[in-house]
């Protein structure tokens, strides 16, 4: 425990906010385009560097707000009515701290593949009210371990449905599809690799976590904090007029229905290929669904869009650090070093080791795919490499520091009332054991 308090005093003194950080690595990656390239034909100038920062600055909009979305959706679904009850039923499952810390872990990890959005607010709400129903009920438990069990979603999320990397390149109009081409869902988030790892994460984590709380000492939830959850399922005043629309379900199902439709027809047309889009059109449809009115499915978002507000300052940012390395060539710079270091089958293995230490600095999956995705590609293609396993293992090391990187779970947190320090123990646990899992996964196959 001694070990995981200097941890995050560490990580405080050492790490500024992750807009700063982004910051600071972009003039970080003018520095080294300074030093490492030439530009027109003689040493690369600032002036130069900032046009292709403004450049690159622009040129993620769409991706961006594709990834708001996703996060937004995902917080609307968490927080219906359906999902609470659904909540509600799997509290009868809880008997003791083993079986909530089994629970929680392995329906946060099935949401998470799902939609990280939802994953990560519905684990947060669980462990919330798990904490609640043991606290009303005199039931010892492991209260920080119960809120690890929820952010452990965290850790799979990149390999599932909504996994930034895998389902960008699978789309006609990524930004990498120059020089990539399109990479189909089947051999990514579908292939045998990524099923296999899949399982293997939703076999070993509960576990995990039901080990740890079998031999740990459980405690009663005394000191819960209040919480107040958002206010979007209040019952109105409805409205006279036009304004009944806002509240009326036969419109809202209608409307949803719609969208599911056509939702489905596109999954067909496309050979059941997935896509940001394709997502976050299914989710809006799902949301309205949920919600049962425009009015409450608006409340909704209107409570989840605070979530989004890192995607949204800060993925310009890293599209412009991606400008810099593409249009100075710093990505060959580095591709060259990963091809001096690596061979077809250590690349790899550099790439998930390199992308964990990368996310600490840009905690978002689309940020640094972004980012790290150019030069990954570049240097694949030169080794040899299958592009399809280079995006999983970039997925997989961002995933697995997550468990490292406060940035998401600051939502966990203010649901549950703990504090960095009394989860990251037990998200030391499940880092070890991913390192593990992705590691087996990315040597067999």
């Amino acid at each position: 425990m001694s070990f995981s308090r200097q941890f995050v005093k560490t990580a405080q003194r050492l790490l500024p906010s992750p807009f700063t950080l982004a910051i600071l690595i972009t003039f970080f990656t003018a520095i080294l385009a300074l030093l490492l390239t030439n530009g027109s034909g003689q040493k690369m100038q600032l002036l130069e560097i900032g046009e292709y920062w403004q450049k690159g600055f622009w040129e993620l909009l769409a991706f961006t707000l594709q990834m708001m979305l996703i996060l937004v959706l995902g917080h609307v679904l968490a927080i219906s009515p359906i999902v609470n009850r659904g909540i509600n039923y799997l509290l009868r499952f809880v008997k003791g701290a083993a079986s909530a810390a089994y629970v929680v872990c392995l329906v946060t990890l099935v949401l998470a593949l799902f939609n990280w959005g939802l994953g990560l607010v519905f684990g947060a709400l669980f462990a919330r009210k798990v904490g609640e129903f043991a606290k009303a009920n005199n039931i010892p438990i492991n209260y920080p371990l119960i809120g690890a069990a929820g952010y452990a979603g965290l850790m799979v999320w990149h390999g599932g449905l909504s996994g930034s990397a895998p389902v960008t390149v699978a789309g006609a109009d990524h930004h990498l599809v120059a020089q990539m081409g399109v990479i189909s869902t089947d051999l990514t988030i579908f292939s045998g690799m990524n099923l296999t790892v899949s399982a293997l994460l939703l076999i070993l984590l509960p576990a995990l976590m039901y080990f740890i709380a079998k031999r740990s000492e459980p405690t009663l939830c005394e000191l819960l904090p209040d919480y107040i959850a958002p206010n979007v399922n209040t019952n109105l005043q409805k409205e006279e007029g036009a304004e009944r629309l806002n509240h009326s379900r036969p419109l809202a199902l209608i409307t949803a229905f719609i969208f599911l439709i056509i939702s489905t027809m596109w999954f067909v047309n496309s050979g059941f290929a997935l896509s940001l889009n394709f997502i976050n059109f299914t989710l809006f449809g799902l949301g309205i669904w949920l919600h049962g009115s425009f009015h409450k499915f608006t409340q909704a978002a209107e409570a989840a869009i605070g979530s989004s507000t890192g995607i949204m300052i800060q993925f310009p940012l890293y599209a412009g650090i991606m400008g810099i390395m593409k249009y100075s060539g710093l990505i060959d710079v580095f591709s060259q070093f990963f091809v001096s270091i690596s061979s077809d089958f250590t690349f790899p293995f550099f790439t998930f080791i390199s992308a964990g230490i990368v996310n600490i600095f840009v905690p978002s999956g689309g940020g640094q795919w972004a980012v790290q995705g150019p030069i990954i590609v570049e240097a694949a293609q030169q080794l040899n490499v299958p592009l399809a396993k280079s995006v999983m293992a970039l997925a997989y090391g961002d995933q697995i520091t997550n468990m490292l990187q406060p940035f998401w779970a600051l939502p966990l947190l203010g649901i549950t009332g703990l504090k960095a320090q009394q989860i990251l123990p037990y998200c030391l646990a499940l880092f070890t054991a991913g390192i593990f899992i992705f590691g087996i996964g990315l040597a067999l196959f």
